[in-house]
């Protein structure tokens, strides 16, 4: 990608489309950019950058605007075969659920600070979890492929930390602790709480090596310390933090940590 990220924004405010805009023009690692004004004109952009072989690599994106808001055009760029890596740029904070779904790269809180601004490129810079295996029969990989989990995948989800949003990528959790409609993610660092509920982060988040150990906790395989079985009680340590492993999620657990072991290393 020698000539730059190709870039679009979308804003339906003119003012605040010309400063991101700037921004993002000011940006070295960003090329070509293109803007619009509404959810219609950022599909035909995108479709149209298709059609000539020069597909669109990120959307910054408003979320409220009239007609097709950001929420439903995010939706619709990930139906697309190479969809463009989506980063939410809202003066609201109750759309992190929908960004998680979408699987947004990032969130952005208006006005947007240049820093976070180059911290959201950096993500989208990035290579693509997918990009190494683009073009590939997975058949090729043989039997052996069956034969273990996935390797761990860089899905995080979006917290508030003294206002701003930021994303927590899943191989930093330790372990999730369910809390009614919320989730707990403890880290090494501190524990943080989003509203997703442990069944959505369990299924989004089982390729990335997690496993349900219990109805209220779902556990980092490569952090589990210690499994211990005493008494017909099944336990597993993790962070120093002893958990309870329910009877019906002990044989699955046990599995998926033999099948880790057996990996090559």
């Amino acid at each position: 990608m020698g000539t730059g990220l190709r870039v679009l924004a979308v804003d339906d405010e003119a003012p605040v489309l010309d400063d991101l805009a700037y921004l993002l023009r000011a940006d070295p690692r960003v090329g070509d950019l293109l803007t619009a004004r509404d959810g219609a004109a950022a599909l035909r952009h995108v479709d149209r950058a298709l059609a000539v072989g020069r597909p669109i690599d990120a959307v910054f994106l408003d979320i409220r605007m009239p007609g097709l808001d950001g929420v439903v055009l995010g939706r619709l760029l990930a139906q697309f075969a190479r969809p463009p890596r989506i980063v939410y740029v809202t003066a609201y904070e109750n759309h992190a659920v929908d960004a998680f779904e979408i699987k947004a790269v990032d969130y952005l809180l208006k006005p947007v600070r240049p820093e976070r601004l180059a911290e959201a490129i950096r993500r989208v810079a990035e290579p693509s979890p997918t990009a190494a295996t683009a073009g590939h029969d997975s058949s090729a990989a043989g039997p052996a492929a069956a034969d273990h989990d996935p390797e761990p995948s860089p899905e995080s989800v979006p917290v508030e930390l003294a206002g701003v949003t930021t994303f927590v990528s899943a191989a930093e959790v330790w372990y999730v602790e369910a809390q009614g409609d919320y989730a707990r993610l403890h880290t090494a660092s501190g524990s943080h709480l989003v509203r997703i509920p442990l069944a959505a982060l369990e299924e989004r988040w089982r390729a990335a090596g997690f496993v349900r150990v219990h109805r209220s906790h779902l556990v980092a395989l490569q952090h589990i310390d210690q499994l211990r079985i005493e008494s017909g009680r099944c336990t597993v340590q993790v962070g120093g933090i002893e958990l309870p492993v329910s009877r019906r999620h002990t044989r699955e657990l046990r599995d998926r940590l033999v099948r880790n072991a057996r990996r090559p290393q």
